[in-house]
């Protein structure tokens, strides 16, 4: 089952969004975010980490005078903590906790960013060197009995996530979709040891993209004149829309059978290119197609990482949906 459309579509009830880093919600989920929140819907994003050991964007060409956080854990996570800040406001979100304040479970220091190395184009791999306060690395349940008594407090019709494969298969985007699942089952367990009454999660989404439609608007990229002059100016790259995509992006085989949901980008586009430019440490030239032009192939707008690869916005947002697991509240 396929639904396709607007915010008018989108179920009743609170939305809770679950992130490994901060800049996460807003590339992985950010047109849902800001659906929800226009039709006065309560949002509540949980961030697993501060993203402590994310690369800092400081060049000529997209000055931020912070090149110096990079390398410093502490200072870089007290600036992202501001433009997470930043960019939920830009997407009309008021609600927000990192995971490792939240009081429940065994006390802990922070869920530290584990890091991460490319191993193909999109895909990345877990680092040598995580430290044993990493998210991927403490055990499963301290992360997930926190997170269940967020669900338990926020009682949400939906919670989002990841993949199984954590979207591009960082370390820590695997355990929040592994925290995410289990947080669910404990938030619904009678005996589980979580604050507030157990809670039955009616419906769990992924976040995914159909792949013919990044492969689609990745030629429509390559092709805009905007773009392209973009490109050669500043020195960025295009994606090479043959090449292996990474997990978030599932074929028609996949796809097949799955109940579905897709959010228009298109209604929300300017919200969600002011949050994504909050993230201005992590993400650069955060731009809509011309105004003049028509979109097309799916292509709304673009932006590029730290890795100056130019990626699309796409025009719809797609969840894979997941019913509840056991016996109805």
């Amino acid at each position: 089952m396929t639904q396709d459309g607007g915010p008018s579509l989108l179920p009743e009830g609170p939305l809770l969004a679950v992130h490994a880093h901060p800049d996460d919600e807003t590339l992985s989920t950010g047109a849902l975010l800001a659906a929800w929140a226009h039709r006065g819907q309560p949002v509540t994003v949980v961030t697993c980490t501060r993203g402590e050991r994310g690369e800092v964007i400081d060049t000529a060409h997209h000055r931020t005078g912070l090149a110096r956080l990079e390398g410093d854990p502490r200072a870089l996570a007290a600036h992202r903590e501001h433009e997470v800040a930043t960019a939920l406001d830009a997407l009309g979100v008021s609600d927000h906790a990192f995971l490792d304040t939240v009081p429940a479970g065994p006390p802990v220091s922070r869920f530290e960013d584990s890091g991460m190395q490319w191993v193909a184009p999109g895909v990345a791999g877990p680092g040598a060197d995580a430290p044993a306060t990493a998210l991927s690395r403490v055990p499963l349940d301290d992360a997930a009995v926190r997170l269940a008594a967020v669900l338990r407090d926020r009682r949400p019709a939906v919670v989002v996530s990841y993949e199984p494969r954590g979207g591009y298969g960082h370390p820590d985007h695997v355990r929040t979709y592994e925290v995410t699942v289990r947080a669910v089952a404990l938030a619904a367990d009678p005996a589980a040891p979580v604050p507030g009454e157990p809670w039955l999660v009616p419906e769990r989404w992924e976040a995914v993209a159909p792949a013919a439609e990044v492969r689609a608007a990745r030629r429509a990229l390559a092709a805009d004149a905007v773009a392209r002059t973009l490109a050669h100016d500043v020195g960025l790259s295009f994606p090479d829309p043959d090449e292996s995509l990474p997990p978030v992006a599932k074929d028609d085989a996949e796809l097949a059978g799955a109940a579905t949901v897709r959010v228009a980008v298109a209604p929300v586009l300017e919200p969600l290119l002011a949050a994504m430019r909050g993230h201005a440490t992590q993400v650069q030239h955060a731009t809509r197609v011309a105004a003049d032009g028509e979109p097309r192939d799916g292509l709304l707008g673009w932006y590029a990482l730290s890795n100056d690869v130019l990626a699309p916005v796409l025009a719809h947002e797609t969840y894979v949906r997941h019913a509840p697991v056991g016996s109805p509240r």
